[in-house]
């Protein structure tokens, strides 16, 4: 299975390309699309959309896991990730990509163990997961990357469920 993993932003839109064969997951790439506050909204959706494209298509992934929106204090910055989330789900779905989506906890969880884990460790462990050799970034990448690991370790848990339940 190939996952998606976005960490969206209007600024800095995180991706990563995770690749799972059985519990093993390894990254084939990541990166970060960066817009411009000076550029107008359009341009700057417009470029995550068509780079997202792009990733999709150099890399084939059939799934999406995505960081939902955690709507804090700061509703304007939760507006802007929320058009970005949006634009970043288009070049998805265009693409025929299946959709799962995480809290910032949730994503926590699965990578780290406790969904109070800092940006610190998540990069940490994602780095050991995916038997980097480095820690993955900027930031948002890294994010990215360990909502890959969610998803896949969430698809993996869902599949054995069921695997269980044939038996039975």
């Amino acid at each position: 299975m190939v996952i998606l993993g976005i960490d969206p932003g209007l600024a800095h839109t995180g991706w990563g390309v995770v690749e799972t064969r059985g519990p093993v997951c390894r990254a084939r790439s990541y990166g970060c699309v960066v817009t411009q506050a000076h550029e107008s909204i359009d341009l700057r959706l417009g470029r995550i959309y068509t780079e997202l494209r792009r990733v999709i298509e150099k890399y084939g992934p059939t799934e999406l896991s995505i960081e939902g929106i955690y709507f804090g204090e700061n509703t304007k910055s939760a507006i802007a990730t929320a058009q970005a989330r949006g634009a970043a789900i288009v070049a998805c779905s265009t693409a025929g990509l299946s959709v799962g989506e995480y809290t910032p906890m949730q994503i926590k969880q699965a990578v780290v163990g406790t969904g109070a884990a800092d940006k610190h460790q998540v990069t940490y462990m994602v780095k050991n997961i995916l038997a980097l050799d480095h820690e993955p970034h900027p930031d948002h990448a890294a994010d990215a990357l360990a909502a890959a690991v969610c998803h896949a370790n969430v698809s993996r848990t869902e599949r054995l469920g069921k695997e269980r339940r044939a038996l039975s």
